[in-house]
């Protein structure tokens, strides 16, 4: 009887060969941890922001929509940073560097805290020029300067958390920082009722409660993650010496710096164009900016399949291209469609079903702004599922190393279509050029990826590019959707 095959380098690596097998199942299989874990993201943000509306009202909730749109802005700006450490840190634990993945993540983590402080005490400061920068209504500008500098104060502790996550994802281990993750998501839903309304031996403490159980969830998370690390001798954990690889090498940080600025600039420009509208829809007032805020809610979960399927294609893709399998490449792209229409369909469907008793939870059963909402989502809400298919032609093209198409497409759809647009129909269409902005950019963005896509020029020049790298880049993609930290 032959000897058993030994395993190839990428299984003894931990990677999984996408290349074998049914295309649909293995993209449902493996986007099963992204989307689980960007699910209970959005989760504990939803879950927070039916505590503020029900118990704080309406200003308070559209108070909390300008302040996290305020923090994707801030996280979006060092997220490319460390997508770019990560590709690095899984090829060194590929080629069986460990003492490389730690330089690579050491500096790459000393980047972060200084980043962090930085942008805690620059926050605190510059809160108020913010807000104002953003139209905030003045009825709502107080809870949401109260909210956003508590929440400012938790930067570091949730930048550090992010950034380990990252880098053990980089390792292979996507499971510790999952379950740290859901640490920090229990307490924090867990405090928010109690600090707002003062329950127990809680003080009182209205909206800024809300933000302060963030930052406790925050903390106390980053502080067990790091304990977990070091309690089990996890690969990445710096000890003696190596704690001076914390001290960013040249190097290393021009590596981080040149793969991660791409992908960050992608990310600020799509979080600038969520700071855009939220301050255009600031100016129609306070109630629309609520109805506003908990529509965000709901879109979180509407792209969430669309993230993580996409993530899926783009690794899967690399491998084919590594591979020479074109023909598998083009039933990848065709799969990770269908996937993406039949399961953001169906949940769009739904919410537009069930759209009322949704709402309500944010909003409040008696809220004038309850049917504003459901107006918005019956406009709007279908921009998701052309989202969808837009990121999946981007995540395929990717994985043969096209980076700029997507970039100038995206720039071109959420600047001078949506904002043109809205600047175009606004005196005719009034607060409708706003939701409708959003389904006429997104048209434009899917028939612009689509021939791009077809276009058979970056097929034939196509290099192969590491499914890691392409699973990473695909996230840069994720629209902001009132949510605080990007996609991870």
């Amino acid at each position: 009887m032959p000897a058993p095959a030994a395993p190839s380098g990428r299984e003894r690596a931990g990677h999984r060969d996408l290349t074998q097998g049914p295309i649909l199942k293995t993209l449902l299989a493996f986007s099963a941890t992204t989307l689980l874990s960007n699910v209970l993201q959005s989760l504990n943000g939803s879950v927070n922001s039916v505590w503020v509306g029900r118990m704080l009202g309406e200003d308070a909730l559209a108070a909390t929509a300008n302040a996290n749109v305020v923090m994707f802005l801030v996280f979006a700006g060092v997220f490319g940073f460390g997508m770019a450490a990560t590709i690095k840190v899984g090829q060194a634990f590929g080629a069986g560097n460990i003492d490389a993945a730690r330089r690579t993540f050491g500096t790459a983590l000393g980047l972060c805290v200084g980043l962090s402080m930085l942008v805690a005490v620059a926050g605190w400061i510059w809160a108020p020029a913010l807000l104002r920068l953003m139209a905030t209504p003045g009825e709502v500008f107080s809870l949401a300067l109260a909210y956003l500098r508590v929440i400012f104060v938790s930067v570091p502790a949730a930048m550090i958390t992010v950034m380990v996550g990252m880098g053990l994802r980089g390792a292979g281990d996507s499971q510790t920082s999952l379950r740290f993750m859901i640490l920090s998501v229990v307490l924090d839903v867990a405090l928010n009722p109690m600090l707002i309304a003062g329950i127990g031996p809680f003080p009182r403490m209205g909206i800024a409660g809300s933000a302060l159980s963030t930052a406790i969830a925050s903390f106390v998370s980053m502080a067990a993650l790091l304990f977990y690390v070091y309690a089990r001798n996890l690969p990445l954990r710096l000890k003696g010496a190596e704690i001076r690889y914390l001290i960013p090498r040249r190097d290393e940080l021009r590596y981080i710096l040149t793969k991660g600025l791409p992908m960050g600039v992608q990310m600020l420009m799509i979080s600038m164009a969520g700071v855009i509208m939220v301050g255009l829809v600031n100016r129609e007032g306070a109630m629309v900016s609520a109805a506003y805020g908990a529509s965000l809610q709901l879109w979180n979960y509407l792209q969430m399949p669309a993230l993580a399927i996409s993530a899926a294609v783009s690794a899967m893709a690399a491998q084919a291209i590594g591979a020479g399998l074109p023909d598998r490449l083009g039933r990848i792209t065709r799969a990770g469609i269908g996937l993406n229409v039949a399961m953001t369909g169906a949940m769009t469907a739904l919410l537009l079903l069930f759209d009322r008793p949704v709402l309500e939870l944010f909003l409040g059963a008696g809220s004038p702004a309850v049917e504003l909402a459901r107006h918005i989502q019956y406009l709007a809400i279908w921009t998701y599922i052309l989202f969808g298919v837009t990121i999946v032609f981007f995540g395929t093209m990717r994985a043969g190393g096209v980076v700029i198409a997507p970039l100038v497409i995206l720039g071109i759809t959420m600047y001078p279509i949506r904002l043109g647009f809205y600047a175009l129909a606004h005196k005719t269409l009034g607060q409708d050029a706003l939701w409708l902005a959003f389904p006429i950019s997104s048209s434009v963005s899917t028939l612009l990826a689509g021939l791009a896509y077809r276009q058979r020029g970056w097929r034939e020049k196509a290099r192969v590019v590491p499914p890691d790298e392409c699973a990473e880049e695909t996230q840069a993609d994720s629209d902001s959707s009132g949510r605080m930290v990007p996609a991870l």
